[in-house]
């Protein structure tokens, strides 16, 4: 089994941003928000602009394809990464999305948002950068208001060295050697599956809540006791 290796919790450089923002994250970013809708309650559709929590936005990418859906959303869009912003604020400007996505620079460890704010948080691959997730996700659960969903997913980390590097050949194989490394890096910070259930267990959220959605990610899908 592989050790957890962690990387630098914040990616905050302007070639780490911009490298990020070139990968294509187009089918992975749709499938996120194919799964996050299916989850979503039925009752809270009927919500007028439902209010939605994104952790971790990065370059805003996720917050984006859920608004090219046409759905009434707020987005509140978190990240602690300045350089990330910058880049995430230029995509909101030139998709006219200004009005529906609000940026903010913020801890998701120490989240200022008061409790049961949000009618569903989101997160994408934020998990693996936090050297101690319990405090990440004890925060999303804290601002998710009672009914609400919890819907993160991750990278799951491989059993061995010989798998991880067949997922980066897969995934990444015609990226650039510094976007490869940034993702085999993620791969060796990410957590297990067995990790992220125990993880869960410790704020009262069903271990079966996490499951494997592909061969290299988890997703948690839970909903808050109303």
């Amino acid at each position: 089994m592989l050790v957890r290796i962690l990387e630098p919790e914040v990616m905050d450089t302007a070639a780490e941003a911009v490298d990020y923002n070139s990968m294509d994250h187009s089918a992975v970013n749709r499938l996120f928000v194919d799964d996050f809708l299916s989850a979503f309650p039925t009752g809270m559709r009927h919500v007028d602009q439902p209010h939605l929590f994104d952790a971790g936005t990065g370059t805003a990418l996720i917050p984006l394809e859920l608004m090219t859906r046409g759905i009434p959303l707020r987005i509140t869009a978190s990240d602690l990464a300045e350089q990330m912003l910058l880049v995430a604020d230029r995509n909101i400007r030139d998709a006219g999305q200004t009005e529906s996505i609000r940026l903010v620079r913020s801890d998701c460890k120490q989240l200022p948002d008061a409790a049961s704010s949000y009618d569903a948080v989101m997160s994408n691959s934020i998990i693996h950068h936090i050297p101690e997730p319990l405090l990440t996700l004890k925060e999303m659960w804290r601002i998710l208001k009672p009914g609400g969903l919890l819907f993160v997913r991750d990278l799951m980390r491989p059993a061995d060295q010989v798998r991880l590097d067949q997922i980066v050949t897969t995934y990444a194989g015609t990226a650039n050697s510094h976007q490869q490394q940034m993702f085999r890096d993620s791969l060796h910070a990410a957590l297990t599956l067995d990790e992220i259930q125990a993880l869960l267990t410790q704020i009262a959220i069903p271990s079966g809540c996490a499951r494997a959605t592909s061969d290299r990610h988890w997703t948690v899908v839970a909903y808050k006791p109303a």
